[in-house]
């Protein structure tokens, strides 16, 4: 499978790895990470996961084969139906609602459907030679799977609209408006990923789970008061985990807490 896993404690690092494609999409990866995110949801040691590109690859992922003629074309309507169940379990809707923080570290060009998986994450440690393209305007598509509503939530509306109309967006401009969070020379690109990693797995597992549901659950509720007061309840939940009072009574110690997940 073109899809690499390894662990280094309680963070999983997953790898697009078709090199000799530029990490270019296909099925297999849609497949392979629902199977591995599946897998790591479960398990209880995984504290955080980061998704890159193979390095070999010269890029995060080139976006769909376009060399394959079947891309972006449906057989017959009936297909297209039959298999918009399929599309509900998308890699970027597994991304989103993956329940452990996810990390993008951006090696290179993330382009199309690679480059929506990319905002897809959580976080965005982007290396210098990191660069997004949405050119599906320009194959007379769109960027599908809610691509630039998702990246209108991370940037706004006019930055959203300049990327899903084509135009490239460099790494500093990323950096810049936002989209990604970190900006790194490339052979930091890893290790700035692991050490964002590594203190987000450090935190109280539970607490990190609900910020990132009160982050993206918050953006769909249109009125600020009913968001405020769904944390309210993610708020009392966390009072009453073994980790909350760990953490306060080590804060009082001056000592690292030692959480579990409880």
């Amino acid at each position: 499978m073109p899809l690499l896993m390894k662990r280094d404690g309680p963070i999983a690092i997953l790898m697009l790895s078709r090199p000799e494609g530029r990490n270019a999409w296909d099925e297999d990866y849609n497949e392979g990470l629902a199977a591995r995110l599946t897998e790591l949801e479960v398990d209880e040691s995984v504290r955080c996961v980061i998704l890159t590109g193979d390095p070999a690859g010269k890029a995060f992922s080139a976006g769909a084969n376009l060399k394959d003629e079947t891309t972006h074309r449906n057989a017959s309507p009936k297909a297209f139906i039959e298999g918009i169940p399929k599309w509900r379990k998308f890699v970027t809707h597994l991304l989103n609602e993956f329940p452990k923080p996810i990390i993008a570290a951006v090696n290179g060009y993330a382009i199309g459907i690679g480059c929506i998986a990319t905002y897809s994450c959580d976080l965005i440690v982007a290396s210098e030679e990191a660069e997004w393209r949405a050119p599906q305007v320009k194959l007379g598509i769109l960027p599908a799977y809610g691509g630039s509503v998702r990246l209108a939530r991370w940037v706004g509306q006019g930055h959203a609209m300049k990327m899903s109309m084509g135009f490239p967006l460099s790494a500093q401009e990323a950096y810049l408006i936002g989209l990604a969070q970190w900006l790194v020379p490339p052979d930091q690109l890893m290790s700035k990923a692991m050490q964002v990693a590594q203190e987000i797995a450090a935190l109280p597992p539970l607490a990190a789970r609900l910020v990132k549901e009160s982050v993206l659950r918050g953006q769909d509720i249109p009125n600020i008061a009913d968001a405020a007061l769904a944390d309210v309840y993610r708020f009392m939940a966390l009072e009453l985990t073994e980790d909350s009072r760990e953490a306060h009574t080590a804060w009082r110690e001056r000592r690292p807490p030692k959480v579990r997940g409880r």
